[in-house]
């Protein structure tokens, strides 16, 4: 069975033990280069995203005043959660971009000369989001698109999209549209390709012609051993919640969610190994934020371990690049959607503060937040 063996205790705020230098720190000082002499590579993704808020807040509308009146609840509840990304992703935007513009638009604007990569397809316009179910189809397209610049952002606004695109794609599951939004596929970190030799030389032993992997970067490396740690801890806590679910359904949830955590744990070893750095070992054992004794507490412990996770995922984003980076997204999405799914409470930026709290992450100590929906 899960139920867990290990004696020596380290508190489980392993899963939000690490405050990313990359990620979280303020772009913006006194030693920030100048507009004039640097321009802000932020601010074409920045203004792409918000024309794609924009065409999913007039879908909103469309809906409300229509078919949607059945859901109007949820559906306004999710269109408040919208206005507040459009607020986020505008932030630092010239007034007149960050103003309401068509899709249109703004991607045009968008894409000044040789200031951004290509930009994503055009999102719908409200006119054209009719339905409920278009509208989740909406929502889930807008999620995948999020991730296409996710690395030519900064860190920060890298930050932003991946919580975005997490809280779209809860949006449009919780609307009944369940496809799969199109993150890339955790990969470990490329090998350059291997140079052909010469005619008549011997092979070079270079990493790079002998197809050895690059070093991960620092900062990305470091990001990394905070998501594996995370993950060492989040499978011992389901091990602890899968003893106390009862059998059926519950269970078999629980018995899910522990094998995902254990794969993403051993995609990130995979992914450390591969840039050249040795993972960390799981701890001996984690103490618990609070008594796991039946059903209802286990469930509350997965969607505490689940809403903590969002929050090391949302630095990791910011702290890694490439494959770090997009992983760290996929697991990002992935907690948000477990977290609803065990009754966590929802949150319009998953993974980030409120926009009134400015103090560090939260710890997991304390009692969950959480009310489980089994």
């Amino acid at each position: 069975m899960l139920s867990p063996t290990r004696r020596t205790v380290l508190f489980l705020g392993a899963l939000t033990g690490v405050q990313l230098l990359c990620g979280c720190t303020d772009e913006h000082g006194p030693d920030a280069p100048t507009a004039e002499h640097h321009p802000d590579q932020d601010l074409p993704l920045r203004t792409r995203a918000v024309a794609a808020t924009d065409a999913l807040l007039a879908g909103y509308d469309t809906v409300l005043a229509g078919p949607g009146a059945a859901q109007g609840d949820l559906l306004r509840r999710q269109r408040e959660e919208v206005a507040q990304h459009r607020s986020a992703l505008a932030q630092g935007l010239p007034a007149a971009t960050g103003a309401t513009t068509t899709g249109a638009t703004a991607t045009a604007a968008a894409s000044p000369t040789g200031s951004a990569p290509a930009p994503a397809p055009a999102p719908a316009s409200g006119a054209a989001i009719g339905t409920v179910a278009a509208l989740a189809a909406a929502e889930r397209q807008t999620a995948t698109d999020r991730l296409a610049d996710l690395d030519a952002a900064s860190p920060a606004l890298a930050r932003l999209l991946a919580s975005v695109s997490a809280a779209g794609a809860l949006h449009a599951t919780r609307l009944g549209d369940t496809g799969p939004v199109g993150a890339p596929a955790a990969s470990p970190v490329p090998s350059a390709p291997a140079a052909a030799p010469t005619p008549g030389t011997a092979p070079a032993a270079s990493g790079a012609a002998s197809g050895t992997p690059a070093p991960l970067p620092s900062a990305a490396a470091a990001g990394a051993q905070s998501a594996l740690a995370a993950e060492h801890a989040a499978v011992y806590g389901y091990g602890v919640a899968c003893a106390f679910l009862p059998v059926g359904r519950p269970r078999d949830d629980g018995r899910t969610d522990y094998l995902a955590h254990q794969a993403r744990r051993d995609a990130w070893e995979r992914l450390l190994r591969s840039g050249g750095t040795g993972p960390t070992a799981a701890a001996a054992g984690y103490r618990l934020p609070f008594a796991v004794k039946d059903q209802a507490t286990a469930g509350q412990l997965a969607a505490h371990i689940e809403t903590r996770l969002t929050t090391v995922y949302a630095d990791v984003v910011g702290a890694g690049t490439g494959p770090v980076r997009l992983q760290a997204a996929g697991a990002l999405r992935e907690s948000v959607l477990r977290a609803a799914r065990w009754g966590a409470a929802p949150s319009a930026l998953p993974g980030l503060p409120a926009p009134a709290d400015t103090s560090a992450s939260p710890s997991l100590s304390g009692s969950p937040s959480a009310s489980p929906s089994r």
